[in-house]
């Protein structure tokens, strides 16, 4: 008899999320997305972090004052896009730990990607995001919020397993 206890494929894609969320070096939020097929095969995955050539260590990670980070770092949805090289992404879903802001959403409706499944959408009333909601819904673009069946993954590289 098979186990039971496996994830979902939303599981899954969204745990592929969060660790690539984990190499963002941004000090305050770390956003990671994965676009997987409707095969259930990943196209591309990425986080929020400066273009390549940009040094991290070159560039502003500071939220506040004259010279932010917000000119210069890509988010998480547009990352996972760009490193598609291409690939068609048509009709795929993109999972993203935070929900996509107003110009992550035009890269997503402009990539054909039909389904956004995301975790958190704690700027849920800024104008970017309520702009975002407008333009995905008007593009056909479905929206959805992840209520995963587990609370946590753990993965120990000591034993090589999953908790």
């Amino acid at each position: 008899m098979k186990r039971q206890d496996y994830i979902s494929w939303d599981e899954y894609f969204m745990g592929v999320a969060l660790l690539a969320a984990k190499r963002s070096k941004d000090p305050n939020t770390q956003v990671g997305a994965c676009v997987a097929d409707s095969n259930n095969i990943i196209l591309s995955t990425g986080y929020n972090g400066f273009p390549i050539g940009c040094s991290d260590d070159e560039y502003p990670w500071s939220r506040e004052g004259e010279d932010t980070k917000y000119p210069y770092v890509v988010h998480a949805e547009l990352n996972t896009i760009l490193n598609a090289n291409g690939k068609n992404l048509r009709g795929s879903r993109i999972y993203v730990s935070l929900f996509p802001c107003n110009e992550c959403a035009k890269a997503i409706i402009q990539a054909g990607i039909k389904e956004v499944v995301y975790l958190s959408d704690k700027y849920s009333t800024s104008p970017a995001t309520v702009a975002s909601k407008r333009m995905l819904a008007s593009a056909g673009v479905q929206i959805r919020q992840l209520q995963p069946s587990i609370d946590e993954l753990k993965i120990s590289y000591k034993t090589g397993s999953l908790q």
